[in-house]
């Protein structure tokens, strides 16, 4: 009953972590358009802290962040896909090559995560 209980409560709380990443991710796009660095960095950290804890559920944390990658806005879902590119390389890949099919700030920023990747300088989760 108690590993029930436990596995319960790390569900809510990744479901609250991706959540929490999905909202950041959108905020910094948008204090982006805004022309609000502060608020932006702001967001960034936000996020990127909310993946840190996912993380520390290990292969779960990052299935959970992976639900991402249909979400409406594209910022979110290239945001996860960058993170996601290790471990889940052919989806995470399929997602970014789709964002990077468009012009402006979040295309740019999928193609620039694909080729870290291709150069192998990518390092946003290690193993």
């Amino acid at each position: 009953m108690e590993s029930i209980r436990r596995r319960t409560l790390v569900t809510e709380d990744l479901q609250k972590l991706v959540a929490k990443f999905a909202q950041h991710a959108a905020a910094q796009t948008d204090a982006i358009w805004r022309g609000d660095a502060n608020a932006a960095n702001k967001h960034a950290d936000e996020s990127i802290a909310a993946f840190k804890r996912m993380r520390t559920h290990g292969d779960v944390g990052r299935d959970a962040l992976a639900t991402l990658f249909t979400h409406p806005r594209m910022d979110v879902r290239t945001a996860a896909a960058a993170l996601l590119l290790r471990y889940r390389t052919a989806e995470a890949k399929a997602v970014l090559e789709e964002a990077a099919k468009g012009k402006g700030l979040i295309p740019f920023e999928a193609k620039e995560a694909l080729k870290r990747w291709e150069e192998g300088t990518w390092s946003l989760d290690p193993a």
